[in-house]
């Protein structure tokens, strides 16, 4: 299989990992470090289960690392530029304004740009 197929084969996996909204919130979330799932939930306004499903599937992807402490399970990302990268893609959404307003891009670029 020729290089290019590989990577463009293994870019279609990552971006479906990320095509939810709470996972690509939950990256952004942890570009600043690790939090617990208990804080992530509460930030993002979700139930813990559903914040624990989609971690582990973050996880089984390799775009988030877990570290226990007693109970407790705290994520952080395996390659921080991961946020800088989704990030990026404000850019292409303002210059398509697909169903985003310029206010919502502004603040989403202002919270995730701290």
């Amino acid at each position: 299989m020729p290089s290019r197929q590989v990577v463009a084969k293994e870019m279609a996996k990552i971006f479906g990992i990320l095509a939810h909204p709470d996972r690509i919130r939950m990256v952004e979330e942890l570009r600043v470090g690790e939090k617990d799932v208990s804080t992530l939930a509460k930030i993002l306004g979700l139930e813990t289960p559903r914040v624990s499903q989609h971690l582990r599937l973050l996880r089984m992807h390799n775009i988030v690392i877990e570290r226990r402490e007693g109970r407790r399970h705290f994520y952080h990302l395996n390659n921080p530029d991961m946020a800088a990268w989704v990030l990026q893609g404000l850019t292409f959404l303002e210059q398509n304004m697909a169903g985003v307003t310029k206010s919502n891009i502004k603040a989403a670029r202002r919270l995730w740009s701290k």
